[in-house]
């Protein structure tokens, strides 16, 4: 059974990985080399994960064509978007909190490499879906 705390240590384990290439590359690079590095990390500390996956979207009952792409999902559990960016806007929160929603998962984490340190930077969102969760 998934419960909060499952979902709170995996996503401990995704921040760790990310830390762990960050400090193995650093900032400056691109985001898709730092999403090819963070994704085989993820699977070296054996993770189940999937890059690049198409969000759909319903309107109105109606499923519409759409470019959506989320970066990574974890364990069908945690979605990661990363960024390699100056500035984190709140757009990317929301770009986030979107998919959180479309895809009905508990939890997400806004990850941008092009920082001094990951910790700093890391944004954690948790949906309903979450609160939904028994916490042991």
């Amino acid at each position: 059974m998934i419960t909060q705390k499952i979902v709170n240590d995996l996503a401990y384990k995704i921040v760790g990985c990310a830390i762990e290439v960050h400090k193995q590359l650093g900032p400056g690079l691109l985001e898709n080399i730092y999403e090819r590095c963070l994704k085989y990390e993820l699977e070296l500390n054996g993770l189940k994960v999937k890059t690049q996956i198409p969000v759909e979207v319903i309107y109105k009952g109606k499923k519409i064509d759409s470019d959506l792409r989320l970066d990574l999902l974890v364990e069908d559990l945690i979605i990661v978007e990363l960024k390699a960016v100056e500035t984190v806007i709140p757009l990317f929160q929301a770009q986030l909190i979107t998919y959180l929603k479309l895809l009905k998962k508990p939890k997400g984490l806004l990850i941008n490499f092009n920082c001094e340190i990951i910790t700093k930077s890391l944004i954690p969102i948790v949906t309903n879906e979450f609160s939904k969760l028994p916490i042991e």
